[in-house]
């Protein structure tokens, strides 16, 4: 039976393409974006409708070179906007739209109720941003509904499971787990800030990196 990926947050196409790449033949990938210019990163939150555009562009032309972009539908609609453009359910969900607290906590919530039993879903700056972290302690860290499956640097994932009792709270424990991670990429963030890239370094950010993602 056929299924569906759902990608909130596209940008210029990188992880579109990766979606695409790895699924199988026949699995629809729907990438959810408003291409408005806005949320692109913490020093570019305001809409900007010619940045936009260019990210639209941009995004067409990587999916037309990498060629898949017949094999991508692309709803150019706020996420919450799109939710009637999408049938549910889908099977792998891909969150890595805006970073602020209220927006992240209705992707992986309205989204997440999405996802059918069994499924996954990654969430893209866990542990990072401070938005998306603050929708994870209110939403997953204490959820009977997902499985916390772990994460590679920033990218969490979890299985949609039906959790209970102890189950529940090793869940729980083991997401909190993750928190030193977040606090280290804070300092990280306030180093840069502050211009003390060697601390930065000295706190784990790579060389060449501008900002611990």
């Amino acid at each position: 039976m056929p299924g569906r990926i759902v990608e909130i947050g596209s940008f210029r196409g990188r992880s579109t393409i990766v979606l695409r790449r790895a699924a199988a033949p026949g699995i629809e990938l729907v990438a959810i974006d408003p291409h408005g210019g806005g949320d692109r990163g913490p020093r570019e939150i305001g809409a900007d409708a010619a940045r936009g555009d260019a990210d639209h562009e941009a995004f067409h032309a990587n999916l037309r070179a990498a060629g898949v972009e017949a094999e991508v539908r692309h709803v150019r609609r706020p996420s919450q906007d799109a939710l009637g453009d999408v049938q549910a359910p889908h099977d792998l969900l891909y969150v890595d739209g805006a970073h602020r607290y209220r927006p992240a906590r209705a992707d992986i919530e309205r989204w997440g109720d999405r996802t059918a039993l069994g499924g996954t879903m990654l969430v893209h700056d866990a542990y990072n941003a401070v938005g998306v972290m603050l929708a994870q302690l209110r939403l997953l860290v204490p959820s009977s509904r997902w499985r916390y499956l772990g994460r590679t640097r920033s990218l969490a994932e979890y299985r949609r499971e039906d959790l209970s009792g102890a189950d529940r709270l090793r869940n729980a424990a083991r997401q909190l787990g993750g928190l030193p991670y977040f606090v280290r990429n804070g300092l990280i963030k306030v180093a840069l800030v502050l211009r003390l890239r060697r601390l930065g370094r000295r706190l784990g950010l790579a060389d060449g990196d501008e900002w611990p993602y």
